[in-house]
């Protein structure tokens, strides 16, 4: 029963204002305003999604997304927005992973009828990119993983993979394409909790924790969606509004903007740890908060937008072995699966991934397009012929903190020193690395702790994991 109390509370706590229109802003915003909070929601870009967006390159014409995001069925909750937001069907689904090698041949890793964990085993077998010994080590390898994931004990993935005396192949072609893109930080930087969570939650509790889904519309056309979520609410969402700062009073918050200030009852700091930290004010521990972004390390992520005037492979996507490009994202065949108006005018719009792209930061544009037409034309013989009609290079220098030995110890809560201040951000504490699932998970961890501090009737948002399936469910 709630207590008059806390009704009154309640009720003063109505109004909630969002600073951050990125992925945890926009999740944090949604599930407050479907539990009946009136949600300002200020973003000082143009456009929604944060490090997920997209916007027209000044240089091509073309929309184009700051960097190419995927999930996995794992994402439970990144899944529940868009299911929330009404966008779940851009997305595209893929039962199948492609391995490419410098020349063109093809490994495909996908499920069987055999149950999990074994459920990619037939096609893992059969993987012409990796040789017995290999298989063997990584098999190896997975075992110890059946049981749980490893504690953060201070020790990187590299140093706790080394025990199983992995293959040079097995590191090259198996551990570091999955991981590094996937945490976007090199293996003898990354936890072994981290590491070991995305082997185990994705490819080994199910085939549907390791399905993969892409974005078949623009980034930000995809997160326009929460905007419009929330205006059918009753809430406001502002674009190009910078805030500038807080001030927190027993009466309320003061949200101050170039345009003035705003009253809310209570505010949600969805940005960058970095200006969360000049946000917030000093008797609310922005000291500590700034110590806190001094002992985060950030890693960065290359983007590489090509568009060629004929059709280089009629492969949708690929992880490209061997070579400086990781990933590569036919963007032209993914949208016209789902926009059945895209011409893509019979040639090909593909983007390239680098994560943990520290060799490439210090490139020039034009010898990072030189090196990706070089390298692709390795493993698509039809790009041999094709002409690049234009190209761009968006790096994205502090993409993500490195999900290092140790760091979530610095990682905040959602809940702060002032009952009436929360945090959210895919750097908050979330158990989940940098990623679109746990920047979901921090908006909505903040919006229950917004919602019971306030004695909602609905308080709680976080949507469970995928429950194991096949054998994993003896070991939990």
């Amino acid at each position: 029963m709630v207590s008059p109390a806390t009704e009154s509370l309640a009720r003063k706590t109505s109004h909630v204002a969002i600073v951050g229109g990125g992925l945890a802003g926009l999740a944090a915003g949604c599930a407050l305003a479907d539990a009946g909070a009136q949600v300002s929601l200020y973003e000082k870009r143009p456009y929604l999604g944060g490090r997920a967006s997209s916007y027209q390159h000044p240089g091509t014409g073309e929309v184009v997304d700051n960097c190419q995001h995927v999930l996995l069925g794992c994402c439970t909750n990144l899944i529940d927005l868009y299911r929330r937001t009404g966008v779940e069907d851009k997305i595209r689904w893929y039962d199948e992973l492609v391995f490419l090698e410098p020349g063109g041949r093809a490994s495909r890793i996908h499920p069987s009828f055999l149950p999990a964990p074994m459920h990619t085993g037939p096609s893992f077998l059969s993987a012409s990119c990796l040789g017995f010994k290999d298989k063997f080590s990584i098999a190896r390898t997975l075992a110890a993983l059946l049981t749980g994931v490893p504690a953060d004990n201070g020790q990187t993935f590299l140093a706790w993979l080394q025990r199983y005396h992995p293959a040079p192949a097995a590191l090259e072609r198996f551990w570091k394409p999955i991981l590094i893109s996937a945490l976007n930080e090199d293996l003898d930087r990354v936890s072994v909790f981290y590491a070991g969570q995305v082997i185990r939650e994705s490819f080994m509790k199910s085939a549907e924790a390791g399905r993969m889904g892409i974005p078949a519309i623009p980034l930000s056309d995809l997160y326009a969606a929460g905007a419009d979520y929330i205006r059918a609410r009753g809430g406001e969402v502002f674009l190009r509004a910078s805030v500038e700062g807080i001030a927190v009073g027993d009466a309320g918050v003061r949200v101050r903007t170039p345009q003035g200030e705003v009253g809310c009852d209570s505010v949600v700091l969805a940005a960058t740890f970095d200006a969360v930290a000049k946000l917030m004010p000093q008797n609310l521990g922005s000291g500590h908060l700034g110590a806190i972004a001094d002992r985060f390390e950030t890693s960065p992520i290359a983007g590489i937008h090509l568009w060629f005037d004929r059709q280089i492979t009629d492969l949708d996507h690929a992880v490209l072995l061997d070579r400086t490009i990781q990933w590569m994202f036919h963007k032209s065949r993914i949208q016209s699966a789902i926009r059945s108006n895209t011409d893509t005018g019979g040639g090909s719009y593909v983007e390239l991934v680098v994560s943990a792209a520290k060799s490439l930061v210090n490139m020039s544009k034009n010898d990072i397009v030189d090196l990706a037409v070089r390298e692709l034309r390795e493993f698509f013989p039809q790009a041999r012929d094709a002409n690049l009609v234009k190209s761009t290079v968006i790096k994205e220098i502090h993409a993500t903190f490195s999900p290092e030995p140790g760091v979530d110890q610095f990682r905040p809560q959602q809940a702060t020193a002032s009952p009436r201040v929360f945090l959210a951000g895919d750097w908050t504490a979330t158990k989940w690395p940098a990623t679109m699932e746990g920047a979901v998970r921090s908006g909505y961890l903040a919006a229950e702790a917004v919602a019971q501090g306030a004695g909602f009737q609905r308080a709680e948002f976080l949507v469970a994991d995928l429950p194991a399936r096949g054998l994993m469910r003896l070991f939990g």
